[in-house]
């Protein structure tokens, strides 16, 4: 597998507090990198950073070895744990909305041909996800999984090169987890997807990644604790059918 993403020496700091500190790896193409460790690790951070939301304050992020932009781009899509959806449009608008802010950014809105194809690949993103029987179904209408599915064919529309998932699956119940967690991994098989996923469930992310990396404070100073960031203290590769022991965190 050929690296996609490249951290080198990557710096997040917010005035005189110190988020993230030397982040350097890279992430190949097609995998499926989990993303542990305590809270205020600065995971959200690193995933908004992959994003696009943000920008290192030091350091270089290169996307197939070009510098990635700050900014959000269709090839990196993001789901996250509360239901990103908009409530006032049904499934099918839903999934076709980011569809026609691409072709028609003015307007936001498609017609004729154009909306009959928008509206065909929505319900064949949906069917993906197993909501092809609810195209006419608004958000409050449905459970957490189904909302999820949801927030889920939202981002693939657009086919991204990068899935980005912060706790997707945190606000559901362990039965509706499971589900979700067979329906994230066939999309990521089938479609070719890399996954960085932020979770605080360790046994998930040993159990869903190909990859395993936690983030921590390497180093701390008890008088002045945010002047040290976090970093990627542990990077596991892992085997699916194998549970390592987890790391422990202070």
């Amino acid at each position: 597998m050929s690296a996609l993403l490249t951290f080198k020496d990557v710096w997040v700091e917010y005035g005189d507090k110190v988020v993230l500190e030397r982040v350097n790896l890279t992430i190949e193409e097609g995998s499926f990198v989990s993303v542990i460790g305590p809270s205020g690790a600065g995971k959200s951070t690193f995933l908004r950073l992959v994003l696009g939301q943000e920008a290192p304050t030091r350091g270089q992020i290169l996307l197939d070895d070009r510098p990635l932009t700050p900014e959000c781009h269709p090839d990196r899509g993001v789901v996250f744990q509360r239901y990103s959806v908009f409530p006032h449009l049904t499934a099918l608008q839903n999934v076709a909305f980011g569809l026609e802010c691409e072709k028609s950014p003015l307007l936001g809105k498609l017609f004729g041909k154009a909306r009959r194809d928008a509206n065909a690949l929505a319900r064949e993103m949906l069917a993906a996800v197993g909501l092809e029987h609810n195209l006419d179904v608004y958000p409050a209408q449905m459970s957490g999984g189904m909302q999820q599915r949801l927030a889920i064919a939202q981002a693939l529309i657009k086919h991204p090169r990068v899935l980005l998932l912060d706790e997707p699956f945190g606000a559901l119940d362990p039965g509706i987890r499971l589900d979700m967690h067979g329906l994230v991994t066939g999309l990521w098989r089938e479609h070719g997807l890399t996954i960085v996923m932020v979770t605080h469930d360790i046994k998930e992310a040993f159990k869903l990644g190909t990859r395993v990396l936690a983030f921590d404070k390497r180093r701390i100073d008890p008088q002045a604790p945010h002047r040290y960031g976090a970093t990627a203290v542990y990077d596991m590769p892992v085997k699916r059918g194998e549970t390592p022991a987890p790391p422990a965190f202070a």
